[in-house]
């Protein structure tokens, strides 16, 4: 069957692409929103970007239209499209017309919906041309938005303090996606974070995945972190083994700040193909394996002194395990276990696993995951923090990667 929209949908992209090439970041929601309208006739279009907390979809301002209100993730039409990564539909404001939520993808990773009403015709063909509008968004709001600092300021709440901002300047994307791989994680809280950090890089020889925490807090912490990822990158580009990638990263530490300070972490390499796992501990909490949605190891190994702290001369020892297809590996900062309740009582190794299983029996993708997560965490009568929390989890052969792509692709 011929494609109604095929035509139109030449025109959409061409002529987005083509005005993109000059638009500023402040103007590129005025570029995509305009572009619909003119091409499929479409009205009362917002894009919304998730904030940084994913507690709210918070509008991009359109020159010459009133603000809109931000949507709550919870409960609403734009929050159930970003979480479901699916189009939803419902009647629009005005009589023959339909009101579209389209999840703004980039990859796998979830950016936030795009609001559309257009005239009263549904298909498959239009359904795939949003969807990829949708992932076309997304890929030009992340071109422009490091050009100026107009998206940015959409997606905060409130100001972020130094450390945090030096951090979330490092930082990869929170979420990334191939066939048979998932990586997903969370810092805590978003705009004053001072220690913690994660990174991770997928190659053809392993998947590195790693979790650090300095010691401290604020903007010396936030620098021991940012200087800790950035040795961990040079070391892995350079194709550094992970006992040599330890022991640069030790001697770096120390040479710039000095003995009296430090910062565990967790590096670690997975085989794509075998899923063998290696990982060395610079005193950091142990990583766990969920199997069948429960937690069936604590992968424990010897804990070598943390990095910077080279004068204790504790040897790290490579640790090894066989992942099974559906496995789910967890890293995770002390920060995250230390949270208490109102009682008193610590969340603990098992109050973690049993959140992460509760979401992992529902099926939930692994961004999903985190983000309920996030939210336990900032909820009144949840586990307080006392401190910053990471958590970074890689689902291994588990199929979760088709629940994070549109429903066409």
């Amino acid at each position: 069957m011929d494609d109604p929209y095929a035509d139109a949908g030449l025109r959409l992209f061409e002529n987005l692409l083509a005005r993109t090439h000059t638009s500023t970041p402040s103007g590129v929601g005025d570029v995509i929103a305009e572009e619909l309208e003119r091409t499929l006739d479409a009205r009362a279009v917002v894009i919304y970007l998730i904030n940084l907390e994913q507690t709210a979809l918070v509008p991009v301002p359109r020159t010459g239209h009133p603000d809109d209100e931000a949507q709550d993730v919870e409960g609403s039409m734009a929050g159930r499209s970003f979480t479901g990564t699916k189009i939803l539909s419902a009647p629009g404001s005005e009589t023959g017309r339909v009101r579209f939520f389209v999840p703004i993808v980039d990859g796998t990773d979830r950016l936030g919906t795009l609001r559309a009403e257009l005239p009263m015709v549904g298909s498959e063909h239009l359904t795939r041309l949003l969807e990829r509008y949708g992932h076309a968004t997304a890929q030009v709001l992340l071109a422009k938005r490091s050009y100026g600092d107009a998206l940015h300021r959409v997606e905060r709440s409130r100001p972020m303090d130094l450390g945090a901002e030096l951090l979330a300047s490092v930082l990869p994307p929170a979420t990334f996606a191939t066939d048979g791989l998932v990586i997903s994680a969370m810092v805590q809280p978003a705009y004053e974070n001072g220690g913690d950090a994660f990174d991770y890089a997928v190659n053809d020889e392993a998947i590195h995945l790693a979790v650090f925490d300095a010691v401290g807090h604020g903007l010396h912490a936030a620098r021991l972190s940012t200087f800790a990822v950035g040795v961990y990158r040079n070391c892995r580009r350079a194709g550094q083994s992970l006992l040599e990638t330890y022991a640069t990263m030790d001697a770096a530490l120390a040479e710039q700040f000095g003995r009296d300070t430090f910062t565990t972490g967790v590096l670690a390499e997975l085989d794509p193909e075998t899923g063998v796992l290696r990982w060395v501990s610079a005193g950091h909490p142990s990583p766990l394996l969920l199997r069948s949605n429960r937690v069936v190891n604590t992968l424990n190994t010897t804990r070598a002194t943390p990095f910077g702290m080279p004068m204790f001369g504790t040897e790290p020892t490579i640790a090894e395990e066989c992942l099974q297809p559906g496995d789910i590996l967890v890293l995770y900062t002390d920060g995250v276990t230390e949270a208490r309740y109102a009682s008193g009582a610590l969340l603990g190794v098992e109050g973690l696993t049993e959140l992460l299983q509760r979401d992992a029996a529902d099926q939930q993708p692994p961004p999903e995951t985190l983000r309920r997560l996030r939210r336990s965490l900032a909820s009144a009568d949840g586990p307080m923090l006392r401190d910053d929390a990471t958590v970074l989890v890689a689902h291994w052969h588990r199929g979760a990667e088709r629940t994070l792509l549109p429903q066409t692709v």
